[in-house]
């Protein structure tokens, strides 16, 4: 299985990329992960939030096949403890799926396309935190899934 994580601009605080590459290469010891990121939406001060996010998720379902499982990072979502987001990765390891995918959308969140093609919506927290600062938190806890799986030391109980 692939797992692939999907958003909207660029990481502009180098600090936080390093941080989120680091991630990205030990994920890379568990399992084949993607990360790709769309570039922001040109002339996006011309359009008003509606149109912004119903381009931004034109561009996002078409980097999602029909057979992905699809969860989006809403603060609406689901919350877990890492513990149990592990054990949600388990499931979708064991199911058989070719590609999880997680998305990350822009400034004023998703079109009512990306929520209904959507299989899931996961939040990592009540807080709002900036798209950039959710990618490293997403990927570190991506990462601690994993250890927690292979009953690694990252994770402390």
């Amino acid at each position: 299985m692939t797992i692939k994580l999907l958003g909207i601009g660029k990481t502009d605080d180098p600090a936080l990329q390093d941080l989120t590459e680091m991630y990205i290469k030990r994920l890379g010891f568990y399992i084949r992960f993607e990360f790709e990121l769309i570039p922001d939406i040109k002339n996006a001060k011309n359009l008003d939030e509606n149109q912004q996010k119903q381009k931004e998720g034109e561009l996002l379902l078409n980097k999602v096949a029909a057979s992905d499982f699809v969860v989006l990072l809403d603060e609406n979502g689901k919350q877990y403890s890492s513990e149990a987001f592990s054990e949600f990765i388990q499931k979708r390891l064991n199911s058989g799926l070719k590609q999880l995918v997680f998305i990350i959308g822009g400034p004023y969140g998703f079109s009512e396309d990306i929520y209904k093609r959507a299989d899931a919506k996961l939040s990592l927290s009540k807080m709002t935190f900036s798209h950039q600062m959710i990618r490293l938190f997403f990927v570190e806890q991506l990462y601690r899934a994993f250890t927690i799986l292979k009953n690694e030391p990252y994770h402390h109980k």
